[in-house]
C-alpha cells in the first residue's frame, strides 16, 4: 500500500458521504474533485473500498460520447436521476461499470469511476478478482474495480449518501498532481479533455503517450 493509501485508510473512519450538492455541478468539475475521494461497497462478504485515481466525465445530451445523447431509456434511467445518484451499466457482455450522475435531475451527466487505489478489504477484493497478480491490478479500469467491490445491478439507481454504495470525503489531490487526457476506449467526441487522473501513481489503468496538467476550473 502507498503513503497516499495509509493516509486514507487512516482517515476513513472520519470520512462523510460527499453531499448531493456535490455532484450538482458540471462533471467536468465533478470528476476533477472526485480525485482522492473514497469509493466504498459494503455487502454481506464484507466492505472493501478505494481511493479514486481516474475518471472520466460524460457531459450530458450534448456530449456524443454519454448515454443520455441517446435518450431516456430503461436502461439510462437512473442517469437522469437526481445528482448523486450511481448510475452501474453492463457493458461488453462481461463488465460492470460504475458512475456518479451530476447536475440537475433529469439532465443526464454523470463521471465513470475508473481505477482506484484499494484502502480497505484487500483480501475480499483479491478473492473476487483472482487474476488479479499484483495490488495494482486489482482495481486499474473501471471493469475491475466494479468485480473488486463487488458492484453491479444491485447498486444502480441508489443515492451515494446512504445505502450499500458511498463516495466518501478523502485526501485532495493538488493541481499539480493532476493530469488530464482524452477518453478511453470511445470512439464518439474521442479528443474531449475529460479524463482527470492522478500524475504517477501505480493503480491508474492507463498512461497515454501524450498528456498535459490541467488546474481545477475557477
Amino acid at each position: 500500500m502507498t503513503a497516499g493509501a495509509l493516509r486514507g485508510a487512516r482517515r476513513s473512519a472520519d470520512a462523510r458521504p460527499l453531499p448531493r450538492s456535490f455532484y450538482d455541478r458540471e462533471a467536468d468539475l465533478v470528476a476533477r474533485d472526485l480525485l482522492g475521494a473514497v469509493l466504498e461497497h459494503r455487502s454481506e462478504r464484507g466492505v472493501a473500498s478505494g481511493r479514486i485515481v481516474e475518471v472520466e466525465a460524460y457531459m450530458g445530451p450534448h456530449d456524443p460520447a454519454c448515454h443520455a445523447a441517446a435518450g431516456l431509456t430503461q436502461r439510462t434511467r437512473p442517469l437522469f436521476g437526481p445528482p448523486g445518484t450511481s448510475y452501474v451499466y453492463f457493458i461488453y457482455g462481461n463488465h460492470w461499470c460504475v458512475n456518479a450522475v451530476t447536475r440537475e435531475a433529469g439532465y443526464g451527466a454523470a463521471v465513470l469511476i475508473r481505477a482506484l487505489e484499494p484502502l480497505k478489504g484487500n483480501p475480499l477484493m483479491q478473492r473476487r478478482r483472482p487474476l488479479a497478480r499484483r495490488l495494482s491490478d486489482l482495481a486499474n479500469g473501471p471493469g475491475k474495480l466494479c468485480a473488486a467491490l463487488g458492484i453491479d445491478a444491485r447498486n444502480n439507481g441508489l443515492s451515494l449518501q446512504q445505502g450499500p454504495l458511498r463516495i466518501l470525503t478523502g485526501e485532495r489531490v493538488d493541481d499539480a498532481a493532476v493530469l488530464v487526457s482524452p477518453r478511453v476506449g470511445i470512439t464518439k467526441a474521442a479528443g474531449e479533455m475529460l479524463r482527470f487522473y492522478v500524475a504517477d501513481n501505480p493503480f491508474v489503468s492507463r498512461v497515454p503517450v501524450s498528456v498535459s496538467r490541467r488546474a481545477r476550473h475557477p
